[in-house]
């Protein structure tokens, strides 16, 4: 295990992370410091509680609108999967790449909200 010291609203937290994640750690802290300097900068919190309330509303609703983004993306696959069955059509190499990679991001948003979730 590694540790790693991100600063989020000028505040220093330590944080346990597997080795080589050390950079996607600080990745993940420097956005959520940027989110919470935005909501500072608006005035919209009273004070650092509830400031870092907001910060994880805001990160929490971009998370469910990617999830729901996903949804849509993946339904249009099984849409074109399912056309492309039942009209003998076979899709093209361009849009099975497309469709995997959909899968692929799909794949790995779950595990993020999974790992956000555990850690919750």
């Amino acid at each position: 295990m590694s540790e790693v010291t991100v600063q989020i609203n000028n505040r220093g937290y330590g944080l346990s992370c597997d080795d080589g994640q050390e950079g996607r750690l600080e990745s993940i802290g420097e956005y959520v410091d940027l989110r919470a300097k935005d909501i500072s900068a608006s005035g919209a919190a009273n004070n650092e509680n509830h400031l870092l309330v907001l910060t994880s509303l805001v990160l929490a609703d971009e998370i469910f609108d990617m999830k729901d983004d996903i949804a849509h993306l993946q339904e249009q696959v099984r849409m074109l999967r399912d056309y492309a069955q039942e009209s003998g059509n076979v899709p093209s190499t361009d849009d099975l790449m497309v469709a995997e990679v959909i899968e692929h991001l799909a794949n790995k948003i779950e595990n993020i909200n999974g790992r956000i979730s555990n850690a919750a």
